[in-house]
């Protein structure tokens, strides 16, 4: 076989023997690299240290990784103005994490006569979201619906770095502050609940008391009505 040493060099062309010798000599395992060559190829390493290396280049990349993603919203032609800030919002979110973002309108009945509320809100929704994504699909009919694609002007790679960042930042500030102000942290928090239980059980109180003053007795007056006797001389 041809031996490769530990360091990459070549120690040449030895029998079986000899590099089973070699190995328990340096305390490195002989793994075969090449099996198919003539005369295979062979080398002295740490295969528990190589798989480990391996496993973290492969987990390196992964994260490194950058699916594409699209994400679908759908809206109706004559939605209303607080749930279009709603759907809004998490296109926002979505082009601000990378994503691709499909925007489908509904129709429904006479609405399928008005396409052009459709392509309007469309149009509406582009503008808004035109400094984080741009159009990269035009609206469309398709059947009963509109469909409209927009993409990021942020790369999807960037858009993960930037979070991954915004993640360390915070935990090296909670890091840097100290158990102290985490502990103090979590007694504003508890005081808060408290408040917020207090409140509530103020409020419950409020009702019933409301309740109460708005029940009115009611007072059951029984009428007995009396016949009318005549008498009559006989």
């Amino acid at each position: 076989m041809r031996l490769v040493g530990p360091s990459g060099e070549q120690v040449g062309i030895v029998p079986l023997a000899k590099a089973l010798e070699l190995a328990q000599e340096y305390d490195l395992d002989l793994v075969e690299v090449a099996a198919t060559a003539r005369p295979p190829v062979c080398k002295l390493m740490d295969y528990g240290k190589f798989k480990y290396e391996s496993a973290m280049k492969a987990r390196e990349a992964r994260k490194n990784q950058a699916h594409t993603v699209i994400k679908e919203m759908k809206l109706r032609p004559k939605i209303d103005p607080h749930d279009y800030d709603t759907k809004k919002g998490h296109v926002v979110r979505f082009l601000k994490q990378g994503d691709k973002v499909k925007i489908t309108i509904m129709f429904r009945g006479r609405e399928q006569s008005r396409p052009e509320l459709g392509f309007r809100l469309l149009q509406r929704l582009a503008e808004d979201v035109q400094e984080l994504g741009f159009v990269e699909s035009a609206a469309k009919q398709d059947g009963r619906n509109m469909i409209m694609v927009l993409g990021p002007h942020k790369k999807k790679t960037e858009a993960m770095a930037e979070a991954r960042a915004a993640a360390d930042a915070r935990k090296a500030e909670r890091l840097g502050r100290g158990p102290a102000a985490d502990q103090a942290d979590e007694v504003d928090e508890v005081d808060e609940v408290d408040q917020v239980e207090e409140t509530e059980a103020d409020e419950v109180d409020q009702v019933e008391e409301t309740e109460t003053a708005e029940v009115e007795p009611v007072a059951e007056t029984a009428e007995v009505e009396q016949p009318a006797e005549t008498a009559q001389d006989a």
